[in-house]
């Protein structure tokens, strides 16, 4: 029988990384998982590293890691993110510094090592948010960041292609997750109601797109965007 195939999840402790985590150990994948916390599961196909995306030192030792284990990687979901809901004359530069290096440089060096494992054939899903389609008031650090990482996947997805790596972006809309724990009712509401589906979106509905850029029938697209929610 094959080995299985080889997938690396940015910020799989919780949230969104961890329904995709566990969703590919069902489907039989060898998975890798980082973020700066432990993970809140085990399993004998999941790995689990700690480090933060934007330290570069940190994501190459754990590249090389995957490395001598598997001798390749067959897809890198860039997940890790963090959000900041707030006015930008009240926004700190602190935490812009802190949303870019997490949101947009976690994903460049994610990207950039991994496309380094992958041999021939390759996935690489990044992250974005339908907050940069609606440019949404409160979230300009956080949608900057999301814009800067549309950019990347499509410039990336012209780079590697050559080397038989897709790029693609899928942009949920608000998922029920820590990042959106603190948001009061009536602005989710608000926010909600700009989408022609409003709803919030589930984990599900992520896995389904993300299914859909890693099928090996799915090696013609790469490039794209898809946006949850109608946007």
């Amino acid at each position: 029988m094959p080995d299985p195939l080889v997938m690396l999840i940015t910020g799989s402790s919780r949230g969104i990384g961890k329904a995709l985590a566990e969703h590919y150990l069902a489907r039989g994948w060898h998975v890798h998982g980082c973020s700066r916390n432990t993970a809140e599961f085990t399993h004998e196909r999941y790995t689990h590293h700690a480090c933060d995306v934007s330290d570069e030192a940190a994501m190459r030792v754990m590249m090389d890691a995957i490395r001598k284990k598997h001798r390749r990687l067959d897809a890198l979901i860039c997940n890790a993110g963090v959000a900041s809901m707030n006015h930008a004359l009240l926004t700190p530069m602190s935490t812009v510094e802190h949303v870019m290096r997490t949101n947009f440089f976690g994903t460049f060096l994610a990207a950039r090592e991994a496309a380094k494992l992958m041999h021939g054939r390759g996935r690489i899903v990044t992250m974005g948010s339908v907050a940069v389609p609606l440019k949404l008031a409160g979230e300009a650090a956080y949608a900057a960041s999301k814009a800067a990482t549309v950019s990347l996947t499509q410039v990336l997805a012209k780079e590697l292609a050559p080397l038989g790596i897709t790029c693609n972006l899928v942009g949920p809309s608000p998922v029920q997750t820590d990042l959106i724990r603190s948001v009061p009712a009536d602005k989710m509401k608000a926010l909600l109601d700009q989408l022609p589906l409003p709803r919030l979106g589930t984990f599900e509905d992520v896995a389904n797109v993300v299914d859909f850029f890693l099928k090996p029938e799915s090696d013609y697209v790469t490039g794209q965007c898809i946006y949850l929610g109608g946007v």
